[in-house]
């Protein structure tokens, strides 16, 4: 007699499981979606463990919360300081860092994006003008550009013509538009944020240790 054959249930087909049929397949998934939902649901969780996201954005956060003696630590007077002015806080690279996150978190990033790639171009020698006016011009200004700063219509296509013929300065009006927007808009709702108010009250607790 011949044995019964016994049919092995492929895992694949097998409802709430599903799994490649090449393995493979597995090891060179692109989780770029996943973290794209990730990014964008990333405003939910301050107020679940603004620390541990301060940590995670800083690496010397908690450093700078031991001792304020070191120029290179985060003090939690320096930390003050950012709310006198959004010219204190962008002088400041750690200051850059933090309020970009809080940028990101209301999906208006590319302004301190912007205006950082301004301060860099005009630190440029004359000679790479430019080749890097294009790059801003292409990544901010343009009307289909991927990061589209908010500029009125006048303003655009001066700086347009301004690239042309690039100077150092090709770039201060409509840099001082955005700076002007992130003064009056972002800035304000920056310093009554969690990212900046437990930063600041975390500091100033550890000072008094």
């Amino acid at each position: 007699m011949r044995a019964a054959a016994i049919s092995t249930p492929r895992l694949d087909k097998m409802p709430g499981m599903f799994l490649s049929a090449n393995p493979k397949e597995l090891k060179g998934t692109d989780h770029s979606l996943l973290d794209d939902k990730t990014q964008k649901k990333r405003p939910k969780t301050f107020g679940m463990d603004v620390k541990a996201y301060l940590r995670s954005m800083i690496p010397h956060l908690e450093s700078g919360m031991k001792s304020s003696k070191s120029k290179d630590l985060l003090s939690a007077d320096e930390v003050k300081q950012w709310s006198e002015s959004l010219e204190k806080l962008l002088a400041n690279q750690t200051g850059q860092d933090v309020f970009g996150n809080f940028l990101k978190s209301e999906f208006s990033e590319e302004n301190i994006e912007f205006w950082l790639a301004c301060e860099d171009y005009k630190k440029t020698k004359s000679d790479l003008l430019h080749c890097k006016a294009e790059k801003i011009y292409k990544a901010f200004v343009q009307s289909d550009a991927a990061k589209q700063i908010n500029i009125d219509f006048r303003t655009r296509e001066s700086t347009a013509k301004k690239i042309k013929a690039p100077t150092p300065t090709s770039f201060d009006e409509a840099q001082k538009i955005i700076y002007t927007l992130m003064e009056k808009d972002s800035y304000p709702r920056f310093l009554k944020s969690n990212i900046y108010l437990n930063l600041l009250n975390d500091l100033q607790a550890n000072s008094l240790k």
